[in-house]
């Protein structure tokens, strides 16, 4: 007599929820890689991308602020930043407040409420916990500092706009409050180590298979459409990027060929999943020539972006990349893809007649409200800080660098592998420290003997 079949337990229907009749296996699987991949961009990618950009002596604390603020991410999701952003409205354009760590708030079937409509629709109920899309939105919000949450009725498909765009802006505004860097550095800035910057690029170019393929929320045809689309934009905004830059400097250029390849997918975020092939390609030649022209030739001509110190030029790669992706998605955005992943019914580009127009129109004022928002709040934010803390280090810790701010280095180069040391700084600090107890200790490190 064959024995009987035994279900494990935590699938036995209706004993425990590991597995409810809603639950899709598949989508949460996806959405789940998706999130790792997401998460990914940030660390190690942005880690170790920005640890080779810049230079020597701010390579350590370079990968340290990106990794620190992964982590300080966290708790500030799940203690209120996540109903803040996918919760109830409390004022106009603030969210509720509240914490996302109880089990009764996890395990249930993740609902998104509508910003567009109110109506839910299974496009913002996906089959799978709320725990799922908590994790998810927190790596959005871990690796850019922003929450996926529409405010207007356009077209934002995979958050470009309130992603990038406003990351673009945000950084811009907090490099106006900050402040330039030293002359010298601002006149010669070499990146300290390319090979691990195009490490770093490699990872978070491949990290957005997640970024844009997990937004539709589910393993559907429209997650594959945005991840071919987004690898078709990447590529020729690369390659564009990478012909202007042989075109005028003779030459192609590591760093331009990472430029070009964030502004391209950057660009196709708003509408991976919205536009068809041909589109996407449109979508990477502009997006590697319109940047390039800001970057290379408009930052020099106009004087608000010469007097702010945008040093891996964000304004560029993100606030000009992302306004124009969510403008191009206002023209090419096809009407059968929108309604496959909005609910927001008779969408489509002003590329297919009708009322496309409005929609392009809708676009920019998204836009514009958006960039207005990051300036004035960003502002706010910074002010506030400086009442506390200075906003910048002192000039003498700005020539130092790593050894200044952590009492490490990121190389030990000197004699046999022994660290670097400033002798100026440190025979300084020695003299500080016998008027005002402020020494070398400060910063974790011992002032060694010449």
């Amino acid at each position: 007599m064959a024995a009987a079949s035994v279900v494990p337990v935590a699938y036995q229907q209706g004993l425990v929820p590991a597995a409810p009749d809603w639950l899709n296996k598949g989508d949460n699987a996806w959405q789940m890689i998706s999130a790792a991949l997401v998460g990914m961009q940030g660390m190690p990618g942005l880690v170790i991308l920005y640890a080779g950009l810049v230079k020597k002596k701010w390579a350590l604390n370079s990968a340290f602020m990106a990794l620190y603020a992964f982590a300080a991410v966290m708790p500030c999701w799940v203690l209120w930043g996540y109903k803040m952003s996918f919760g109830h409205e409390l004022l106009p354009f603030w969210g509720k407040a509240g914490l996302a760590v109880s089990q009764d708030y996890l395990i249930p079937q993740a609902l998104l409420p509508s910003t567009h409509y109110k109506n839910i629709t299974a496009a913002i109920q996906p089959l799978y916990p709320t725990a799922t899309m908590v994790f998810f939105q927190y790596a959005f919000a871990a690796v850019y500092f922003a929450s996926s949450s529409d405010e207007y009725q356009g077209l934002d498909g995979l958050c470009g706009y309130v992603v990038h765009l406003a990351s673009g802006t945000a950084g811009f505004t907090a490099a106006y409050w900050v402040g330039p860097r030293l002359k010298e550095d601002r006149e010669e800035f070499p990146p300290n180590n390319l090979l691990l910057a195009l490490t770093g690029a490699g990872i978070l170019w491949m990290g957005w298979t997640g970024f844009n393929g997990g937004d539709p929320f589910a393993a559907n045809v429209d997650s594959s459409l945005a991840v071919l689309n987004t690898h078709i934009c990447a590529a020729t905004s690369l390659l564009v990027w990478t012909c202007w830059d042989v075109i005028f400097f003779k030459k192609p250029s590591t760093i331009g060929a990472i430029q070009g390849m964030i502004t391209g997918l950057v660009c196709i975020t708003p509408g991976a999943g919205l536009v068809q092939g041909w589109a996407a390609l449109v979508m990477g030649i502009l997006s590697g020539s319109i940047p390039w022209y800001t970057m290379m030739c408009l930052s020099r001509q106009v004087p608000l972006l010469q007097q702010v110190d945008d040093t891996l030029g964000v304004f560029h790669t993100h606030a000009v990349a992302g306004t124009l992706g969510g403008a191009l998605t206002g023209l090419f955005a096809h009407p059968d893809l929108s309604s496959m992943f909005l609910a927001v019914p008779n969408s489509k580009g002003a590329f297919y007649h009708g009322r496309g127009g409005v929609l392009f129109l809708k676009q920019l004022v998204g836009a514009m409200f958006i960039i207005g928002w990051n300036v004035l709040v960003t502002s706010i934010i910074l002010l506030v800080i400086k009442v506390v803390i200075p906003l910048r280090m002192t000039e003498e810790e700005l020539r130092v660098g790593d050894n200044a701010a952590h009492g490490e280095e990121a190389y030990a180069l000197a004699g046999k592998g022994q660290r670097e040391q400033s002798t100026e700084y440190s025979m300084k600090q020695n003299d500080a420290e016998k008027s005002t107890e402020y020494s070398m200790k400060q910063y974790g490190a011992e002032v060694e003997e010449p």
